[in-house]
C-alpha cells in the first residue's frame, strides 16, 4: 500500500505539467476539471431547480403556478431557444480564440447566469398575480435559455476537446464526476436541515429556504469553477490552418449523414417519460409526512451517494464491455427497478415504505449513472466521426441541429400535464376536497389520489425506460474505430498542413510514427484469442489484434484516392485548383437533375450521388457570396494575421496582469505617484484589450466571407495536398525523420 501511494505520488509530480506517454491531458488539468466541477455543479444545481418543465417543484410548488400554466410558459421559453441556440452554435463554431471553442465561454456567460439565479429567487413572487409569476419566470428562463445552457454546454462539452482519446476522456470523466459529485450531494443533505431551520416545518417548498441558501452557492460556485477557465487547454486534432464557416442548413446536411447522432437522440427523444417517477420521493416526505427532516436528509444523501460508485467502475466496464454493452444493459435493467416501484407507491401507509422506495431509487440511480456517465464521452466520438466523415469539426452545431429535438420535446412535454390532470392532479378535484384550488398540488395530502396519482407517473416511466433503449442496439461505433478514425484525423491534419507550409515538428513525427504502425501491422492478420491463457498474455494479444483492426481502417484512408471513385475525386479537385479562385465553378457543369438521375444502387453510388448535390448546393452558395463580396474577383485571405494578433492578445493579458499585480503592491504600500501612474497604464493596456478584440473579429467576419466564396476551391486543393501526399509516403516518412531529428537535437 505504502509503496502505491509512493507511486501515485510520484506520477503526480512527474505528470503535473506534462501529461503520460499516450495521453493529453495533464494531472493539473485532471485536478482543475475536477475541483472547477464542484462550483460547475453548484451553479447547475440552483439553476436547474429554476428551468421550466412541467414536474418543476420550485416553480410549480413553491412559487404556485399550475401544471398547466407552468407548460404555456414552458412552450414559450423552449420556442425561444430556437434562435439563441442556433446563436450559441455559430459562436462556437465560427470565432477564432486562442483561449479554445468552450473555456471563455465559462467565464463571459458564467457571470451573467449567476445574476439572473439570484435575482430569480429574489423577485417577490408572493406579492404577484399568477400572471405576474408567469411573466417573470419566463423572462428568467429566456435568459437562462441562453447564457445557462451556453455555460453548461461549454462545461459538458469541454472534454471533447481536451482530450483526443476516448478511454483518456472516459478516465477522466469519470474522475470528474466523483469529484463533482461533492456540490449536489452536500446540498442535498443540507437542504432539509436548513429549511426546518428556516421555517420550523418540515416543508421544502417554501421561497424563503432558497434565498438563503441559493446566492451563496451560485457565487461561491462561480468562484471555484474559474478552476477550469484558467488550467485547462483545449486540442483538437485539426489543421492549423483549417478554417471552418458553415451556415446552420450546411450544418445539416452535414450531420444528416452522422447516424450515431440520430441513434443517440433518438433514444432521447422516445424516454421522454423515464424520470417521470423522480418527484414521488419528495411528494411521500411532504404530502404524507413519511419520514423526520433529519431523516430525509440521509435519504437524500444516500440517494445522491448512487450516483458516486458507478464512476469508480466505469473505466473497467468500458474496457472490458464497451460502451454500447453497458447502455444495453443498464437500460433493461433499469426497467426492471423501476417497475419494482410500483407496489411500493401503491402501500403509503407503511412509515418504512419510504426507505424501500429510497432501495429500489438508489439502485435504479446507479444504473442510470452508470449510463449516463457515457454520455459525454459518446457524444464527443460522435463529434470525431462526423470530423472522420465530413472534414469538419463542427460541435456548436450539435446543438443547433438538436433543436429539432426540442420541437419533439414540445409536443412531447405535453403528455405529463393531461397524465396529471386526469389522474386527478387539478383544481376541480382539489377544490372537491376542499382546498381552495390555488394551489393542485394540494390534492397529494389526499392519500388514494396519492396512490393514483404516483402509480400513473411509474408506469409512465417505464414506458419511457422501454422506448429509450430500443435505440441503442443500432449503435456500433466501437472504441477500436475511434481510436482510428482519430489517427486518421491527425494524419489528414499532418498532411493538410504541410502542403500550406504550417507543419510542426511534433505533428509530423506523430503523423510519421502512425503510418509507419499502419504498414507494419496491416500486412498481419488477428490471432484467435488463447482463453486459457494468462492475463498477460491475453491483454497482449487483444492489443494486438486492435492495433491490426486499427491498422486495416487507416490503411483504407492512405489508400482512398486509389480507387475509381478516389480518381474522379482528384480529377475534379485538379480542375478546380487549374481553375483558380475565379474560375472554378464554371468548370462544374452538373445539375441537380443530372445528378439525381445516377445510379444508387450500391452505398458507393449513393455515396457519390450525396457528394455531387453537396457540391453543386456549395458551389451556389459560392457563386452568391463572391457576387456580393468581391464584385471585382475573390482575393486569398492571409490566415497569418490571426496568429500576430493572437500573440498581441497574449502579451497585452501578460501585461495587464502585471500591471494589477504591481498596483495592489503599490497600493499596499500607499504610493500615491506609483498608483496614479499604474492605474493610467492599466486603461492603456485595456484599450489595447479591446482594439485587439476588434480587429480579431474583424478579421474573423473577412476570413468568414472568403471561406464562404472559396470552400468549393479550398476544399479541392485540401484533397490535392492530401492525395498527393498519399501517393508518395516514403517522402513524407523522410520529413517525419527528419522532425523527429530535430525534436531530439531540441530536447
Amino acid at each position: 500500500m505504502k509503496d502505491k501511494a509512493l507511486s501515485l505520488l510520484g506520477d503526480l509530480r512527474r505528470y503535473w505539467k506534462k501529461p503520460p506517454r499516450g495521453r493529453y491531458m495533464t494531472f493539473k488539468e485532471i485536478v482543475s476539471l475536477s475541483v472547477g466541477g464542484i462550483g460547475v455543479k453548484f451553479i447547475v444545481y440552483c439553476i436547474s431547480q429554476m428551468i421550466l418543465s412541467v414536474g418543476n417543484t420550485l416553480i410549480g410548488n413553491t412559487i404556485g403556478i399550475d401544471p398547466s400554466a407552468l407548460y404555456v410558459i414552458y412552450i414559450v421559453s423552449v420556442l425561444s431557444g430556437f434562435p439563441l441556440t442556433a446563436i450559441r452554435a455559430k459562436m462556437i463554431d465560427n470565432t477564432r480564440s486562442m483561449k479554445g471553442k468552450y473555456r471563455p465561454y465559462l467565464l463571459t456567460m458564467g457571470v451573467p447566469t449567476v445574476i439572473l439565479g439570484v435575482l430569480f429567487i429574489w423577485t417577490p413572487y408572493e406579492r404577484m398575480t399568477l400572471f405576474m409569476k408567469c411573466a417573470a419566470v419566463l423572462a428568467y428562463n429566456i435568459g437562462f435559455q441562453f447564457f445557462f445552457n451556453f455555460y453548461n454546454d461549454s462545461y459538458d462539452s469541454l472534454i471533447n476537446v481536451l482530450s483526443p482519446n476516448s478511454i483518456e476522456r472516459s478516465d477522466v470523466l469519470s474522475v470528474r464526476s466523483v469529484v463533482e459529485n461533492f456540490s449536489p450531494s452536500l446540498a442535498n443533505i443540507f437542504l432539509p436541515i436548513a429549511a426546518k431551520l428556516i421555517t420550523g416545518s418540515n416543508t421544502l417548498y417554501d421561497i424563503r429556504i432558497y434565498r438563503a441558501l441559493f446566492p451563496p452557492m451560485l457565487l461561491a460556485g462561480f468562484a471555484i469553477s474559474m478552476l477550469v477557465y484558467v488550467n485547462t487547454e483545449e486540442k483538437i486534432v485539426q489543421a492549423k490552418t483549417h478554417v471552418i464557416r458553415l451556415k446552420f442548413t450546411d450544418a445539416f446536411r452535414a450531420i444528416a449523414r452522422n447516424k450515431y447522432f440520430w441513434i443517440i437522440s433518438l433514444a432521447g427523444w422516445l424516454g421522454f417519460l423515464e424520470g417521470s417517477f423522480n418527484s414521488i420521493m419528495g411528494w411521500m416526505y411532504n404530502y404524507r409526512q413519511a419520514c423526520s427532516p433529519a431523516q430525509y436528509s440521509v435519504i437524500t444523501a444516500i440517494a445522491g451517494n448512487a450516483s458516486f460508485w458507478p464512476n469508480l467502475v466505469a473505466p473497467f466496464f468500458i474496457r472490458r464491455y464497451g460502451k454500447k454493452k453497458i447502455l444495453i444493459f443498464t437500460n433493461l435493467l433499469n426497467i426492471i427497478f423501476i417497475i419494482f416501484m410500483l407496489p411500493i407507491v401503491r402501500n403509503t401507509g407503511s412509515k418504512s415504505i419510504i426507505w424501500l422506495l429510497l432501495g429500489c431509487t438508489f439502485v435504479n440511480q446507479f444504473i442510470t449513472s452508470l449510463g449516463h456517465l457515457l454520455t459525454p464521452s459518446v457524444n464527443a466520438d460522435i463529434r470525431d466521426y462526423q470530423q472522420y466523415v465530413t472534414g469538419e469539426r463542427i460541435d456548436g452545431m450539435f446543438a443547433a441541429v438538436g433543436l429539432i429535438g426540442n420541437v419533439i420535446t414540445l409536443a412531447t412535454s405535453g403528455v405529463l400535464p393531461v397524465l396529471y390532470e386526469r389522474s386527478g392532479l387539478n383544481a376541480a378535484t382539489a377544490v372537491s376536497l376542499g382546498y381552495s384550488g390555488s394551489n393542485v398540488y394540494d390534492v397529494l395530502y389526499n392519500a388514494e389520489y396519492f396512490v393514483k396519482i404516483s402509480s400513473v407517473l411509474v408506469m409512465a416511466s417505464v414506458l419511457g425506460a422501454v422506448m429509450n433503449v430500443i435505440p441503442y442496439f443500432f449503435y456500433d461505433l466501437s472504441e477500436t474505430r475511434q481510436k482510428a478514425m482519430v489517427r486518421v484525423l491527425k494524419i489528414r491534419a499532418a498532411f493538410e498542413d504541410l502542403g500550406n507550409g504550417a507543419a510542426s515538428d511534433e505533428a509530423l513525427a506523430e503523423a510519421g510514427d502512425l503510418i509507419e504502425e499502419t504498414l507494419l501491422y496491416a500486412e498481419k492478420a488477428p490471432s484467435p484469442i488463447e482463453k486459457d491463457a494468462d492475463k498477460k498474455t491475453l491483454k497482449l494479444q487483444r492489443e494486438e489484434n486492435e492495433k491490426i483492426e486499427i491498422a486495416g481502417i487507416v490503411l483504407q484512408e492512405l489508400n482512398r484516392y486509389k480507387g475509381d471513385a478516389g480518381k474522379i475525386e482528384t480529377e475534379l479537385a485538379q480542375r478546380f485548383a487549374d481553375a483558380g479562385l475565379n474560375g472554378f465553378s464554371q468548370t462544374f457543369t452538373m445539375t441537380r437533375a443530372e445528378v439525381k438521375a445516377m445510379p444508387k444502387g450500391t452505398p458507393l453510388e449513393k455515396e457519390r450521388r450525396r457528394d455531387l448535390l453537396t457540391l453543386i448546393s456549395q458551389i451556389r452558395a459560392s457563386e452568391k457570396a463572391a457576387a456580393k463580396y468581391y464584385p471585382n474577383g475573390v482575393t486569398p485571405f492571409d490566415a497569418s494575421v490571426f496568429e500576430i494578433l493572437f500573440n498581441e492578445e497574449y502579451e497585452n493579458e501578460a501585461a495587464l496582469r502585471d500591471t494589477l499585480q504591481s498596483l495592489k503592491q503599490a497600493r499596499e504600500m500607499k504610493n500615491a505617484p506609483m498608483i496614479d501612474a499604474l492605474k493610467n497604464k492599466v486603461r492603456d493596456l485595456q484599450r489595447q484589450k479591446a482594439e485587439i478584440g476588434r480587429k480579431i473579429k474583424q478579421a474573423t467576419a473577412q476570413n468568414s466571407v472568403y471561406y464562404r466564396a472559396a470552400k468549393p476551391y479550398l476544399d479541392a486543393r485540401r484533397t490535392l495536398v492530401r492525395a498527393n501526399g498519399y501517393a508518395d509516403l516514403n517522402a513524407f516518412l523522410a520529413l517525419a525523420a527528419a522532425a523527429k531529428e530535430r525534436i531530439a537535437a531540441k530536447e
